[in-house]
């Protein structure tokens, strides 16, 4: 097995779920409404640090016993207290949020040809992968680093096969390199690796915990059926660690709303907040209307 040595590594968790067949509020009773998946992702130099920067967020949300952290557990004030302490580090967050109204019952006949189970939670990690991917490639030749590749570490979820995770990551790299389908973002098959796809339980791993407070933290964001109101408190915190594209925005690199445009999104005007908190527009423009 030929395994790169590798530069990043990517901790990735979810919030919400991926079913379509049923989508509340249109269905009383159904899959989520949105699904999130966030990225915490730190150089292979500060990785070893993260352990003990959890066990510092527990000790100041007063949790020092249980040094394994699960966002929804904790009360409002040690939300924000991670959340802030998490602004601070020297990481970078990547996170997708779908509004699955727009895809209730919808089919990919493309990915049931191949056999895909779970094309619309793959779909999604392939939007992260894109941001995160252009991020690495630009680092790596700006620092003219010797090792480039990037290490994706799963959070393990119930229905999940990250064996076909692994295999649509080699197919993005490969689909990179000339035909794919949607061109305006192509994975950076320079620092992309199928053998460097894991996947672990949430407990394992302190980048994984982490990765739970980013998506945690947007999903309360645009939440308000399981979580109460949408509360934005807490992914602002993290504002300071979202990744920025060449042109210094967030929008539609490290957030990423689907679907888009925006202005076509059918989502509540609580539930923009945080969205035009991190740039993004709802205004339909004229030549849209």
């Amino acid at each position: 097995m030929n395994v790169p040595d590798f530069e990043f590594i990517a901790y990735i968790d979810e919030a919400g779920d991926p079913s379509l067949k049923r989508v509340r509020p249109i269905d009383d009773k159904g899959g989520t409404e949105w699904m999130v998946v966030s990225a915490i992702l730190v150089s292979r130099d500060v990785d070893p640090k993260l352990k003990g920067w959890v066990a510092e967020i527990c000790q100041a949300i007063g949790s020092q016993h249980n040094q394994v952290i699960h966002f929804k557990d904790l009360t409002v004030e040690q939300k924000l207290a991670a959340c802030n302490y998490v602004g601070g580090l020297p990481i970078r967050i990547f996170t997708v949020a779908s509004n699955k109204k727009n895809m209730r019952r919808y089919r990919n006949e493309r990915a049931e040809r191949v056999h895909s189970r779970q094309w619309f939670y793959n779909w999604l990690v392939r939007i992260l992968i894109e941001r995160m991917t252009d991020w690495c490639w630009r680092r790596v030749q700006k620092f003219e680093l010797q090792r480039r590749h990037v290490k994706f570490v799963f959070s393990q979820s119930g229905g999940h096969l990250y064996s076909q995770t692994a295999a649509y990551h080699e197919l993005l790299r490969y689909q990179s390199q000339g035909n794919i389908h949607l061109r305006k973002w192509i994975p950076r098959r320079e620092v992309m690796n199928m053998n460097l796809v894991e996947a672990y339980p949430h407990w394992k791993f302190a980048g994984l915990q982490l990765a739970d407070i980013a998506a945690s933290s947007f999903y309360q964001a645009v939440d308000n059926l399981d979580t109460g109101p949408c509360d934005v408190q807490f992914a602002k915190a993290l504002a300071p660690r979202l990744a920025l594209n060449t042109s210094g925005e967030h929008r539609d690199y490290s957030l990423v709303l689907q679907p888009t445009p925006p202005w076509e999104a059918d989502i509540s005007a609580d539930q923009k907040e945080v969205f035009e908190y991190f740039g993004y527009d709802f205004t339909r423009p004229i030549w849209a209307k």
